[in-house]
C-alpha cells in the first residue's frame, strides 16, 4: 500500500506540473512523456518497471468505473526488466545466519524462544513466510523429524503454488530440539479462529499475523544478537532493539531475505538442483536466476570440488 501510494504520488505530482487536471485529459502522449522523464531520472530497470505498471494498474481501474476510454491503460508502456536486473541481491548472508544459529542454540537465554525456532526453520526448510505461518502443531513430528506445508485455503492458509506447494520437509535433530524446546517451554496454547492449533502463537493465544511473523524475522536476524554491531550503535540504547523498529535495521532480514539466503546455502552446501527445489517449492530456472547468486569462482570452490574426487585416474 505504501509503495503503491508513494508512485501515484508521483504521478499526481507530474501532472499539476504539465497543468493536467481531469483524468479526461490522459492519452498514449501523456503516459509516454512521464515516462520519459522517470528515465531521465536514472532509476534502475526494475524502479521504472513498477512505477508504470502501478500506474497501469490505476489506469485499468479508472477504465472499470468509466472515468476513463476503454483501451487507455493498454497505451501505458510498462518496460521489461533484464533478468540479471531482476535477481534478488539481498539476502542473509550464509555465514552471518550460521552465527545467528549457532549463538541461539548456545544461548542460555535465547535457547527455544519464539524468535530461535522461526529462525530454525525458515533457514532449514527455505519456506515462504506464508507456509511458516499456516503450520500447525500436527505438522510437525519431531519423531519422524520433519514439517509438512499443507494447502488450506478454506481456513486462511493457503500456499502460494496452492496443492503443487504441499510438501514434506525433513529436518534435522538439532533443528527438532529446538522446536521442541520451544513448543514445551514456548509456546502458548493457541487455537485459531477455525479451531486449529498453529504452531506458531501470539501471546494472545491465536494464529499471529504475517506481519508479525515478519517483526520476528528482523528481531531474529540482527547482527548484534549473536555479536557487535558492525554499524557503530550501541545494542543496550539502539532504536532498532525495539520491535516496532526492528525493520530499520540496515542487517535485519525479512522472512523473503531468509529464504533467498538459505536456498544459497543449500546449493552452496552440495544439495542437488532437483532436491533444493522440492524442499523450496521453487522451480529450478527462478532459483538459478533469481535466487542462487553464487558467483562463478564460488561455484568452483564450493561445489564443483566436492566431486573432485569422483575424476581421480588412480
Amino acid at each position: 500500500m505504501s509503495s503503491y501510494h508513494y508512485r501515484l504520488k508521483l504521478w499526481v505530482e507530474w501532472c499539476e506540473r504539465q497543468g493536467i487536471e481531469t483524468v479526461g485529459e490522459l492519452s498514449g502522449w501523456t503516459f509516454d512523456q512521464y515516462e520519459a522523464e522517470r528515465s531521465g531520472d536514472d532509476l534502475a530497470p526494475s524502479t521504472l518497471h513498477n512505477n508504470m505498471e502501478t500506474l497501469q494498474d490505476h489506469i485499468e481501474y479508472l477504465e472499470r468505473i468509466e472515468a476513463v476510454e476503454e483501451g487507455l491503460s493498454e497505451k501505458v508502456n510498462v518496460p521489461e526488466v533484464p533478468d540479471e536486473d531482476r535477481s534478488r541481491e539481498t539476502k542473509l548472508d550464509p555465514d552471518d545466519a550460521v552465527a545467528l544459529v549457532r549463538h541461539y542454540r548456545d544461548s542460555e537465554n535465547d535457547y527455544g524462544t519464539n524468535l530461535h525456532a522461526f529462525l530454525e526453520l525458515a533457514w532449514h526448510t527455505g519456506a515462504r513466510l506464508g507456509a511458516l505461518r499456516g503450520l500447525d502443531i500436527r505438522d510437525y513430528d519431531s519423531g519422524e523429524q520433519y514439517v509438512e506445508f499443507v494447502h488450506r485455503p478454506q481456513t486462511d492458509t493457503p500456499l502460494k503454488n496452492q496443492t503443487h506447494g504441499e510438501r514434506t520437509v525433513s529436518l534435522r535433530p538439532e533443528v527438532c530440539d529446538a522446536v521442541d524446546s520451544y513448543v514445551r517451554d514456548e509456546r502458548k496454547d493457541a487455537h485459531d479462529e477455525y479451531g486449529r492449533q498453529p504452531l506458531f502463537g501470539t501471546l494472545q493465544g491465536n494464529r499471529p499475523g504475517k506481519n508479525t511473523l515478519r517483526v520476528w524475522s528482523y528481531q531474529a536476524t540482527m547482527p548484534c544478537v549473536a555479536g557487535g554491531c558492525p554499524h557503530g550503535y550501541d545494542p543496550d540504547s539502539c532504536d532498532f532493539r525495539s520491535h516496532t523498529h526492528a525493520s530499520k535495521c540496515p542487517s535485519s532480514r525479512s522472512p523473503h531475505h531468509i529464504r533467498t539466503g538459505s536456498i544459497a546455502w543449500h546449493r552452496d552446501r552440495g544439495f542437488p538442483r532437483e532436491v533444493t527445489t522440492e524442499r523450496v517449492n521453487g522451480s529450478q530456472d527462478v532459483i538459478d536466476k533469481f535466487y542462487d547468486k553464487a558467483t562463478k569462482l564460488e561455484r568452483m570452490q564450493l561445489r564443483r570440488r566436492l566431486h573432485l574426487d569422483k575424476l581421480a585416474i588412480e
